[in-house]
Formats: C-alpha cells, sequence, structure tokens
C-alpha cells in the first residue's frame, strides 16, 4: 500500500519536475528571462491554455474525448471581440446557451450510446462555421474588462502565473473535494458501480461537459484580453495542447484518473516549450516538435514508473 502511494506522489511529481528543467535550461540559456518581465513574455499564453486544458481533462474525465476544443475557443473569442464588446447582453446570452450546448451534448452522448470523438469532431464544424460568420476576417477588440483583467501587473509574480495558480486551486476542489467531483471522476472509473449507488449518470455527464464549456469560455475570453481581437482560427492548437497537457500532468484515457493541479502544470509546460522558442525566433514548427518531444519523454518516465510499479506488486 505504501508503494502504490509513493508511486502515485511521484507520478504526480514528473509533470512538475519536466516544468523544473525546462524553466532551468531556459535561465542558463537566456539568464536575463530570470525577471519579472522574463517570465512575463514566458507565460504569456498559459492562463488561457489552462484554462482550456482544464476544460478537456473534465471531459476525460468521464472516458470521453473533445476534438472541438480548439474551434469552440475560437469561437468564443470571436463572440467576446464582437457581441461581448458591443451588446454585453447580447453575448452573454450566446455564451451561455453555448455552454448549455456543451451539456447538452453530454446527455446526447450518454443517452445514444455515441462516440465522443465522432460527436465533438462534427461540432468542430459548427463551432468553426459559426466562429467565420462572426469574423470572416481577423478583427474586433477586446472589452475595456477583459484586457484591463489580462494585462494586470501584479506585485513579484506576474498576472499569468497567479492567474495559474487560482485555476490550479479551483479546478482542484471542484473535481478532487466536491461531491460532484466525486461523481464525475466515479463515472470515468467505474460507471456501472454510480449506477448501483443510486446517482445518475447523465446528471453527472451533463454536470461534466457544462463544466467544461464553461472553462472553455473563459479561455476564449482570456486569449482575447492578451491578443486584444479574434480570428475565427485563433485556437485551433487548443484541441491538441489541451490533450497534451492533460496527459502531461498525469491525467489518463480511460479510468477517470485525472489531476487538476498537474494538468495546470502541463499547460504550463507546453507554454513555456513554445514561448522560449518563439523568444528565440524559431519557426512555428520547431515549436511543435518541441511541444511533442516534451511529452513523449514525460510519457516515457510514466511508462517505466508503470513498469517498475508492476513488477514489484507481482513479487
Amino acid at each position: 500500500m505504501k508503494l502504490r502511494l509513493s508511486a502515485d506522489a511521484i507520478r504526480l511529481l514528473i509533470p512538475a519536475l519536466s516544468l523544473t528543467v525546462l524553466l532551468a535550461a531556459v535561465f542558463w540559456l537566456q539568464p536575463r528571462a530570470m525577471s519579472y518581465v522574463g517570465l512575463n513574455l514566458l507565460f504569456n499564453l498559459a492562463v488561457p491554455i489552462a484554462l482550456a486544458t482544464i476544460a478537456q481533462m473534465l471531459i476525460m474525465a468521464v472516458n470521453d474525448l473533445d476534438l472541438s476544443m480548439g474551434t469552440f475557443v475560437s469561437f468564443v473569442a470571436c463572440v467576446t471581440a464582437t457581441f461581448l464588446r458591443d451588446a454585453p447582453l447580447l453575448g452573454v446570452l450566446i455564451l451561455a446557451g453555448a455552454i448549455l450546448v456543451y451539456a447538452g451534448l453530454g446527455v446526447v452522448i450518454h443517452l445514444r450510446n455515441l462516440p465522443s470523438i465522432v460527436v465533438t469532431l462534427g461540432m468542430s464544424f459548427v463551432w468553426a462555421g459559426l466562429a467565420v460568420l462572426m469574423l470572416p476576417a481577423p478583427g474586433g477588440q477586446a472589452p475595456d474588462w477583459v484586457r484591463t483583467l489580462m494585462t494586470a501587473k501584479p506585485p513579484f509574480v506576474p498576472m499569468a502565473i497567479v492567474a495559474s495558480v487560482f485555476i490550479a486551486v479551483i479546478a482542484h476542489f471542484l473535481v478532487m473535494r466536491s461531491s460532484l467531483g466525486v461523481l464525475i471522476r466515479g463515472v470515468g472509473g467505474n460507471q456501472r458501480s454510480v449506477e448501483r449507488a443510486g446517482w445518475s449518470v447523465v446528471y453527472a455527464r451533463a454536470m461534466a461537459y457544462g463544466l467544461a464549456g464553461l472553462f472553455a469560455v473563459a479561455a476564449g475570453i482570456a486569449l482575447v484580453g492578451l491578443t486584444t481581437s479574434a480570428d475565427a482560427n485563433i485556437a485551433l492548437r487548443y484541441t491538441l495542447l489541451s490533450i497534451a497537457g492533460v496527459i502531461l500532468g498525469g491525467g489518463e484515457f480511460i479510468g477517470g484518473r485525472v489531476s487538476p493541479i498537474g494538468a495546470v502544470v502541463g499547460a504550463l509546460t507546453l507554454t513555456l516549450a513554445g514561448s522560449f522558442l518563439s523568444f528565440l525566433r524559431i519557426s512555428p514548427d520547431w515549436q511543435i516538435g518541441a511541444q511533442g518531444a516534451i511529452l513523449i519523454v514525460v510519457l516515457a518516465l510514466r511508462l517505466l514508473l508503470n513498469r517498475i510499479e508492476n513488477r514489484e506488486k507481482g513479487r
């Protein structure tokens, strides 16, 4: 029993270790990055990526996968830069409706026993089409309150890091400490046991998808606050980044095994990799390769850890 707990603890430390090693390499290559301004540049886009990663984590907690995350965040960004600025009430209603649609997807997927990959892939075209209808070309403008919030400069630590810690804490208490979080993870871990206990699986899935929609909406709003404008394709990479962030942070594709804090750390690691290479004026193609290499190394470490753990259990 002690060995199992120790292995779980080590598994959670892997994403933190990867972030620390990468950050140390950054400081060694660019000592000037070890400053308030340097850290702000490196983690500038961490908040929307962290929010999208938490959204994806909630979907994966019920053993599903959302392939529409990037297009949905892009859609939210377009709504934020247009309706939420010029007609706030209408913008809020649109975003609230989008969250309800997300919750409805969870219900439909469960009741009709549909593959989440197929449904969300189809929805990605819907969100992309709506985004193009609103903004056929890059444009719009961030609401003043969003821009003010995302460009705030707290003392000592950049806003991106402060916000990421806040997101991790909120997500941890929501997923790991609340009764709703236990129910959602229970559906991912053993759905039949949840049904036998008298809990509604439909409700759990609807809430998981609805909360995912809420975090994804926050990601789109935060992204516009940083970029000041929007584009129908502004967040297409967030689908793969969010999945990679969850896995990098210790999450699993099945079994309801997720780690909110690890997911945020994973998002920070991927952001740091991309920002550092951009800081060095390296091609975006190499940035994607570097993020993939980090994910492969971490997964290899986790696989090695699992083999050692299984070998010890077999004795």
